[in-house]
């Protein structure tokens, strides 16, 4: 069955950087983009980054541009997102989910076109 899961998350203090991971499994990877959304307690859902299949080409987040660079190896059907000098304003359950509309993603934080999400992975940044 189609799934995504996330992993890597965890406790970092304010500077330091995560890699979260996004594992495809149930559908060919190269045929969807795929976005990062956060949400902090209590906060909406935010749309942080997003990669096309097409030509993979990236969207951010103007709160983690400069910080967070997403990428993809579909041949281990994989979906990453590198996040550096990691703040507060960070801590949030990061999930990951297949964009289903088209192959190219546009960012934002519509959750619309979204069909499959992973159970999400926490990330504390704290001193």
């Amino acid at each position: 069955q189609v799934q995504v899961v996330e992993s890597g998350g965890g406790l970092v203090q304010p500077g330091g950087s995560l890699k979260l991971s996004c594992a495809a499994s149930g559908f060919r990877l190269n045929y969807y983009a795929i976005g990062w959304f956060r949400q902090a307690p209590g906060k909406e859902r935010e749309g942080v980054s997003c990669i096309s299949s097409v030509d993979g080409t990236t969207y951010y987040a103007d709160s983690v541009k400069g910080r967070f660079t997403i990428s993809r190896d579909n041949a281990k059907y994989l979906v990453y997102l590198q996040m550096n000098n990691l703040k507060p304003l960070d801590t949030a359950v990061y999930y990951c989910a297949r964009y289903a509309l088209a192959r190219r993603c546009s960012g934002g934080n519509d959750t619309n076109g979204y069909d499959y999400w992973g159970q999400g992975t926490q990330v504390t940044v704290s001193s």
